[in-house]
């Protein structure tokens, strides 16, 4: 099966919010336990900022599928 630009789009679009989540609950988790500084912290902060920069940036240069571009292959 031949995937879309749409089913691409989708995938790296799941990637990126996976690992966004991931590090925004990681980050949350610290706050909950008063965390808020050391390795730990800082190891996770820059996870979560680097996470949503990566979100930022594939939303931005991305060219959005249009409503065609998912015909292929269905």
């Amino acid at each position: 099966m031949q995937m879309t630009t749409t089913d691409d789009f989708r995938a790296h679009a799941h990637e990126l919010i996976v690992d966004l989540d991931a590090a925004t609950s990681a980050m949350m988790t610290l706050i909950s336990e008063h965390r808020l500084s050391g390795p730990e912290w800082e190891r996770v902060t820059q996870w979560q900022h680097e996470a949503y920069e990566r979100w930022m940036t594939y939303l931005n240069t991305r060219s959005y599928p249009g409503p065609g571009d998912n015909t292929v292959g269905h």
